[in-house]
């Protein structure tokens, strides 16, 4: 009986001790503009739409939305430490890079502003997702190769999940495109949100 009531309370430990796979985790989308929901409120976004989803099919996992309209890589590093102070995640989604190509700054800058974000983010043993982003081709074909190129390079090095591009997507459709060509519209949001679903999923159960 004794060794019995040992080994009950053993597996009640640990059952008080591991969380479910969705259970009571919070994630952050660490993003710009096309995270942020540019040209509408947050609740509009993609982020907000699947904040209003998964109340209702993931209640126990908060979602966040950190992203910034214009943010850059450095602007993110810069404030990143208040965001894990503030929300201490269990994941972090990275959406970065984009303002930094249409800026023109050097891939080897860009890389290692990523690099110096997802190696902070594993100190505290956060998981961590980056999307691969791409950008038109108006600086030349060696430049957009070797911004393009960065994603997989870091995903590797750091064993990070690496999600596909959403706006790949979405661009080649008119219809869910603001006028500036660049920018998602409010029509694109549930679209998004279907397409990053399970990524986001997946980086959780990691």
């Amino acid at each position: 009986m004794k060794n019995f009531l040992i080994k009950f309370g053993f597996i009640v430990a640990l059952l008080v001790l591991v969380r479910p796979v969705y259970g009571n985790v919070s994630l952050v989308v660490l993003g710009d503009s096309l995270s942020a929901g540019y040209g509408m409120s947050q609740q509009q976004s993609w982020v907000g739409v699947l904040q209003q989803r998964w109340q209702q099919t993931h209640p126990s996992i908060e979602l966040i939305n950190a992203s910034i309209s214009g943010d850059t890589t450095q602007g993110a590093l810069n404030r990143l430490e208040g965001i894990i102070k503030t929300h201490q995640p269990d994941a972090v989604f990275v959406e970065l890079g984009g303002n930094d190509g249409l800026r023109g700054f050097t891939p080897t800058t860009i890389k290692s502003n990523l690099l110096q974000i997802i190696n902070r983010l594993q100190e505290e043993n956060i998981k961590v997702a980056v999307s691969q982003i791409i950008i038109p081709p108006n600086y030349g074909r060696r430049y957009s190769d070797m911004f393009a190129d960065i994603f997989p390079e870091l995903a590797t090095s750091t064993d990070t999940l690496l999600i596909p591009f959403f706006m790949e997507q979405i661009a080649t459709k008119p219809e869910l495109m603001q006028n500036d060509g660049i920018h998602p519209n409010e029509d694109a949001q549930d679209d998004i949100a279907d397409i990053m679903e399970p990524h986001l999923l997946k980086l959780l159960s990691r």
